[in-house]
């Protein structure tokens, strides 16, 4: 009877903690919806912004990619999600962005910050003196000398850690670092329990400059997902809140949105390919290229990472780059393909197409083949963007930019329609195509090498009870089976 009782209590032990690691769920939404059209000269021109930021700490510097058209970049096809933050909480808008580590946002003392958005949401300022739970870090802060992206400093005559982020395009922020509250709906079991929430460091930036000070590209902040100690993701998984994994999958039809999970998303045909060790971004190693089921004529040092070639998985990058070695094989295979049953023709330096059925009948597949043997399935509206009607037929162009550099990004065009899975503790990445208007199955990890289904994000039931439930199952099992030792 001591060890029936003594098993019980161990049972009601582990049944208490329900601090258990959490699948973190963030809804999305697009900047614009699809059907707002914008020139593509102001799509590249956005997208040749930010890469210098993208691309810090390359072996090599920065990466030059040729722009034509307009200096003002835009954020037509950027996927942002709302974060609530501080005690009350109140919600920001922030782009995603898989390019840089940190979580900032504006300040309420920011004396260069937009003050409207022309995205056609509302702008939110963080008021430190507002929030009950809000605190500065000190210099004194061990994380002050945390080697981050970009230095972190104390302004003279201040004991704040500050941060001051400045890009190639001459953009940049600046503000001090702070503790408060981040709340998340988590799934647990079969449902989302809201309101739970984690402290975390952030920014609070209080100087803007260069283009995001513009209105017409106004947002509360940017959400960075990289590997770095001071990302959210980093933070909530040393604290074994999160798996240390995160998922997206975005929509790219009607308005866009999708989801967004710091944990595993579950789909059976996932496949995945190890991250490039020691690269501060989501690089994966490019092997070839297949249309039609033919392997291109490109030479494999085009993408090889001994020549200081990379590719770059991001998520802020709306077009997809290819080195010029891959990218005039792959132009001209696409044509030779299309040749009998399309008029190939030229606009603005971008080879298109005119085109008076379906682009699906038509078109060829094409495969992004990855180290580890994980190909990318890209369907012909996934390396192809539509822009006007011409005499009757719609004109298709390659979606893809030639790159005079080291470096291809993929960007939204090819992740759309997608779920993809950072994984980084075992440090792959993989993806599989995907509705993403669908409920998906999310995990958590509750060991090195275990997972728990924790459901689908659509069903509403209580988490708590599911999970208790899970439990319980696994500890009678456990009792039944201490008791059988018992008898023995």
């Amino acid at each position: 009877m001591w060890a029936l009782r003594g098993v019980i209590s161990a049972v009601s032990a582990l049944l208490v903690p329900l601090s258990v690691v959490y699948s973190v769920v963030l809804p999305l939404e697009r900047a614009f919806p699809v059907n707002h059209s914008l020139p593509l000269s102001q799509l590249r021109a956005r997208d040749h912004a930010r890469h210098p930021r993208i691309l810090q700490g390359v072996t090599g510097g920065f990466v030059d990619f040729p722009v034509q058209g307009s200096s003002d970049p835009s954020l037509i096809g950027l996927y942002f999600t709302k974060v609530k933050l501080g005690s009350p909480s109140r919600e920001f808008n922030v782009q995603i962005d898989t390019g840089s580590d940190i979580l900032w946002v504006a300040c309420s003392t920011c004396s260069n910050c937009p003050q409207i958005s022309g995205l056609g949401v509302q702008l939110n300022f963080f008021d430190t003196s507002s929030s009950s739970t809000a605190r500065p870090v000190p210099c004194s802060d061990p994380l002050c000398a945390l080697e981050i992206q970009t230095a972190t400093e104390c302004p003279p005559q201040s004991n704040l850690c500050g941060y001051s982020f400045q890009y190639e395009d001459e953009s940049g922020t600046s503000g001090s670092y702070i503790y408060d509250t981040l709340y998340f709906d988590a799934i647990l079991g079969e449902a989302i329990t809201t309101n739970s929430s984690a402290p975390i460091v952030f920014g609070c930036s209080t100087y803007q400059s260069g283009d995001l000070t513009k209105t017409d590209k106004a947002i509360d902040g940017i959400f960075g997902f990289g590997q770095g100690d001071l990302s959210v993701i980093s933070q909530l998984s040393s604290r074994g809140i999160t798996p240390r994994a995160f998922s997206h999958c975005l929509k790219g039809e009607g308005n866009g949105g999708g989801k967004l999970v710091l944990g595993e998303i579950l789909e059976p045909s996932i496949v995945y390919t190890p991250l490039v060790p020691s690269k501060p971004h989501y690089n994966i190693n490019l092997q070839s290229i297949s249309v039609n089921g033919t392997l291109l004529p490109i030479d494999p040092a085009a993408f090889a990472a001994s020549n200081n070639r990379e590719t770059i998985v991001d998520s802020g990058t709306t077009l997809t780059y290819l080195v010029e070695e891959a990218f005039d094989p792959f132009v001209d295979a696409i044509t030779t393909s299309v040749s009998q049953s399309v008029t190939p023709t030229v606009s603005k330096g971008k080879q298109c197409y005119l085109v008076s059925t379906s682009v699906s009948e038509i078109f060829p597949m094409v495969s992004l083949n990855f180290d580890g043997g994980a190909s990318m399935i890209l369907k012909p509206e996934e390396y192809l963007t539509h822009f006007v009607f011409y005499g009757g037929a719609a004109m298709w162009c390659i979606g893809f930019e030639k790159v005079q550099g080291e470096v291809s990004i993929l960007g939204d065009l090819v992740l759309k329609d997608k779920i993809f899975v950072y994984d980084l503790a075992q440090q792959r990445l993989g993806w599989a195509n995907y509705d993403c208007s669908l409920s998906v199955n999310v995990s958590i990890t509750v060991g090195k090498d275990e997972f728990i289904n924790a459901g689908q994000l659509s069903v509403s039931s209580s988490s708590r009870d599911m999970l208790l439930k899970m439990l319980l199952l696994s500890f009678i099992a456990l009792l039944l089976h201490s008791l059988v030792f018992m008898e023995s």
